[in-house]
């Protein structure tokens, strides 16, 4: 301690807390701003994902309708996942002002894929799909009208008369 400023590890204090409030404003601030774009390699498919990897936009282009069913779906989920491991990346750099070694930057760290986890490119698996169509489904059965009720017979009948001798034997 500074015998001369006594106080010295308060304004140190003060200093580092107001230096990490700022950062935790540029976080905050950078964060909201952070999202990524990624265009399929034939252009069929922009996806647009946010800094949490929810999907923004999903453009479809002229190719995308030429691919199927299948085909489309594969390109689309593809091209998300290489959008979100983007947006993660980005949400990680905004961290390291905080400190790499902080829970918060290894909780990030972790959740971005490595590239030995990363699925084959959607173009090899194009050859794997069966581009045949679905058979048609089969017709609902065919259902008829109920029959129609008998009229309500007014006046006491005989079964109506054993029912109540079942309730009230005497």
């Amino acid at each position: 301690m500074n015998p001369a400023n006594p106080y010295q590890w308060v304004e140190e204090y003060e200093a580092k807390l107001a230096d990490l409030k700022q950062k935790s404003e540029n976080l905050t601030e950078n964060f909201a701003a952070a999202s990524a774009t990624v265009t399929s390699k034939d252009g069929a498919v922009t996806v647009t994902v946010g800094p949490n990897g929810g999907l923004q936009n999903l453009q479809l282009g002229h190719r995308a309708m030429e691919l199927g069913g299948p085909r489309l779906t594969a390109l689309i989920l593809e091209t998300a996942r290489r959008a979100q491991k983007q947006a993660a990346e980005q949400v990680l750099e905004l961290f390291k002002p905080l400190g790499e070694g902080t829970e918060a930057y290894r909780m990030v760290s972790d959740s971005i894929p490595q590239d030995d986890d990363e699925v084959e490119e959607v173009e090899d698996t194009y050859d794997e799909v069966d581009d045949e169509p679905e058979p048609a489904p089969a017709p609902p059965p065919v259902s008829r009208p109920a029959a129609p009720q008998p009229p309500p017979v007014r006046g006491r009948t005989r079964a109506a008369d054993d029912d109540d001798d079942d309730n009230q034997p005497w």
